[in-house]
């Protein structure tokens, strides 16, 4: 068993020297308005997200959280630095699947038609696409659900099926702002413990907004705090816990290092907000 001091392993996410991050942010500064009624949300920033990694943004209301996942997939444009994936300019929809805080399904389709949609701008083959269909709703706990309509099941299982669209296009980086904040405790438990088990399985670079130090620690190989606006790293903490897919929950948040962690984390949030 993990000691707090093995948890605790500094500010690098494991990787080697030589292999590229997936995504780099470089000295970034992202500001609203112009003028005087300019506001500056972000920076200066920088950070590098090793592939495979599961990165958790956690901090402050106005902490800059979700601009920062906007700039890295491609939706805005830095005021002043660089935010790379992959080596080159991030664009919407083209490097990394997104999960938004709401699911954002379409309502006169069907959970399989939602997915297959997204499927189809991935260039799967038509004749592939039911049988991939089953396999990402199972991979997200929802087999058997595909001629179901979203308006016939939970907020919970829409948001997995929104988290199996972001899958169904093939990209390596996923990036979730807040994905869970609308659900009961109970739902968002289970869904924190589906996405951990999905990303240890699948190696996928994921970048997970949110103001939960619980859910930072449970879910991540890497938690950075930012600070209240404009957002720049107060903390930037490895989470060494087991990642196999088959850890039990109460087992893992049972473990020395993980109370550590959420006080020194969760220290470091209060200590941002001031």
């Amino acid at each position: 068993m993990p000691s707090p001091d093995d948890l605790r392993t500094g500010a690098r996410a494991t990787g080697t020297a030589a292999e590229a991050p997936a995504v780099s942010v470089r000295e970034v500064t992202h500001r609203y308005g112009r003028g005087a009624d300019a506001v500056t949300a972000l920076g200066p920033l920088s950070l590098d997200v090793p592939a495979g990694a599961f990165l958790v943004l956690v901090g402050p209301s106005g902490s800059g959280k979700s601009t920062l996942l906007r700039l890295i997939a491609g939706f805005e444009r830095p005021s002043s630095g660089e935010v790379a994936v992959h080596g080159g300019t991030p664009e919407p929809g083209r490097q990394a699947g997104v999960v938004f805080q709401q699911p954002r399904l379409f309502p006169w389709r069907t959970v399989g038609e939602n997915i297959s949609l997204a499927l189809r701008y991935a260039g799967v083959p038509r004749a592939e696409r039911p049988e991939r269909v089953e396999e990402l709703l199972e991979r997200v706990g929802l087999a058997g659900t595909a001629r179901r309509r979203t308006w016939q099941i939970s907020g919970g299982q829409q948001q997995r099926v929104a988290i199996a669209r972001a899958l169904a296009g093939g990209k390596d980086l996923l990036l979730l702002n807040e994905p869970f904040a609308a659900l009961d405790a109970l739902t968002r438990e289970r869904l924190q413990e589906d996405l951990r088990t999905v990303s240890s399985r699948t190696g996928i670079t994921s970048v997970f907004v949110t103001h939960s130090v619980d859910e930072a620690v449970f879910l991540s190989t890497r938690a950075v705090v930012l600070s209240f606006g404009p957002g720049t790293v107060a903390l930037d903490v490895a989470i060494d816990l087991p990642r196999t897919g088959d850890e039990d929950p109460d087992g893992l948040r049972g473990l020395p290092g993980y109370a550590a962690l959420r006080a020194e984390i969760g220290a470091a949030v209060r200590d941002a907000a001031r």
